[in-house]
């Protein structure tokens, strides 16, 4: 018997990297598992995160493993497109119970987006996949779980959005969104707690998923260059067992908390 048999889950943005690692997680703990992503193939564009791929996507995967999955290919900062999806997957088994909000990521280099500088362009395209996609995200779910009086939500953010911000102001408006997401959260776990619905956020520290640890290696650095405690990158299990706890029992009274991955950053 698994942790989470019987449970439904979303993961958004679960084509490669983190989001496919979380939701890996949730079906060897026997969730039925909804993977979102712009495009469930986007592992193609890294040789990293190709390498590791043993199916055509994360559904197929699951699918191959014995679980239950569906795929979706959508805009995360499109409200209507995601609330489709939630409907969707309710449709097709009957509730929902886990959300993790994990859609995101940065665009652009450090030296163009330093915080007084930022192009209007990136910050609105950032802005969508992060804070919107996350909103968006937890819009689409409350509603069921509200109804079933039950749920877990986790949301995503990062090391940059609790740190002091990187060199010279670079990846502002990433660094930005990530905080205006664990504040969020904190809103909805008092908005939903009455309704017995968690809201956890998880702040990855430097994690080598395929396409890091690839970029990492052409630009010539190691692990051991990392500001870690721990002296190490971290790795995408590092952070899905964190997942684990906060969308399983284990968890039933943490609520509107911030939970850092990160090795011990300083």
């Amino acid at each position: 018997m698994g942790k989470l048999d019987g449970k439904v889950a979303i993961v958004t943005g679960g084509a490669r990297g983190l989001g496919r690692s979380y939701a890996h997680r949730l079906a060897s703990l026997g969730a039925k598992v909804a993977v979102t992503d712009l495009n469930l193939k986007s592992y193609e564009e890294y040789d990293g995160e190709r390498q590791l791929m043993t199916g055509d996507s994360t559904v197929d995967e699951i699918k191959a493993g014995g679980g239950d999955s569906l795929g979706f290919e959508f805009d995360i900062s499109d409200r209507a497109a995601t609330a489709d999806m939630a409907g969707e997957v309710h449709k097709a088994w009957g509730h929902i119970d886990i959300l993790v909000a994990n859609a995101g990521g940065g665009r652009g280099t450090p030296a163009e987006t330093a915080a007084s500088i930022i192009p209007e362009d990136l910050l609105k395209l950032v802005t969508g996949m992060n804070f919107f996609g996350t909103v968006n995200s937890c819009t689409a779910v409350a509603p069921f779980m509200k109804e079933q009086k039950s749920g877990k939500i986790v949301t995503v953010a990062s090391y940059a959005g609790i740190g002091v911000g990187g060199p010279g102001g670079g990846y502002a408006h990433y660094g930005a969104n990530k905080a205006a997401i664990i504040h969020y959260t904190r809103y909805l776990a008092q908005e939903l707690g009455p309704f017995n619905v968690n809201a956890n956020c998880v702040a990855p520290g430097f994690v080598a998923t395929g396409r890091v640890a690839q970029f990492m290696k052409a630009a010539g650095g190691t692990e051991s260059d990392l500001r870690t405690a721990l002296r190490r990158a971290g790795t995408v299990e590092d952070i899905a067992k964190v997942v684990e706890f906060l969308t399983t029992d284990l968890s039933d009274y943490v609520n509107g908390q911030l939970i850092p991955v990160d090795g011990g950053m300083y």
